[in-house]
């Protein structure tokens, strides 16, 4: 899912830099470093590793590692939710634990809950707590099997971090500083972590926001593809 971007197409990398941003950096730093504008912007290359490891098909088997657990990881603790009725019947679940944060942001010395607005958003989780009981436990699923299977590996992983943040807002750590890295790193890796996946197949005909797929691509006239 990396290298030199054609138009609908991902092919392998060919370990050069896209659209010769390296030289183009050279050069606009050298012109700054000789005293002469210029109006071009200026790439920085990034470092050969960090290429291999977050883009290169070759380093997806590390991703592949990294994915499987965490996809495990959210899996079976939404699994867990969702057998609960005091998570899928009543919410009661999550309005105590919404409850013991609000409780210990009282706390005049050492709050665990340290920011204002984020106790009012407990407030209102605790007075929305049946469906929210809800949507958390099955959106943990939903991450851990997305993550498993490589589907829109970044995304999920994003949204997973955002779930691991709010609990650790609401003062409680646990493995969430764990999820919040391994999170991140595949976020980062969002190009390559779902190459042993159906990333594989799913991005290049998808697309990004700022690239056109395959099944976009096909729609264009002759002439546009000209």
């Amino acid at each position: 899912m990396t290298g030199r971007r054609r138009r609908g197409n991902l092919v392998p990398a060919d370990g050069k830099v896209p659209f010769d941003e390296g030289k183009e950096a050279g050069r606009a730093m050298a012109s700054i470093a000789n005293g002469r504008s210029t109006n071009e912007p200026v790439y920085i290359e990034e470092p050969a590793f960090s290429k291999w490891l977050f883009g290169s098909s070759k380093a997806a088997w590390i991703w592949l590692v990294v994915r499987l657990w965490l996809g495990y990881e959210w899996l079976h603790a939404g699994w867990e939710k969702v057998r609960s009725p005091a998570w899928m019947e009543n919410g009661k679940a999550l309005q105590g634990f919404a409850a013991g944060a609000i409780a210990s942001s009282k706390d005049p010395e050492h709050p665990q809950v340290a920011y204002g607005w984020w106790v009012s958003f407990l407030n209102w989780v605790s007075d929305n707590a049946v469906w929210m009981a809800k949507l958390v436990a099955v959106g943990e699923v939903i991450i851990g099997i997305a993550l498993i299977l490589g589907l829109f590996t970044g995304i999920f992983a994003f949204l997973g971090v955002v779930l691991n943040f709010s609990f650790v807002f609401s003062g409680s750590a646990g493995v969430n500083p764990a999820f919040i890295i391994v999170g991140l790193l595949l976020v980062l890796a969002w190009r390559n972590a779902g190459w042993y996946g159906l990333d594989r197949f799913v991005l290049p005909r998808l697309g990004t926001p700022w690239h056109r797929g395959e099944l976009f691509e096909g729609r264009t006239t002759p002439a546009a593809r000209r």
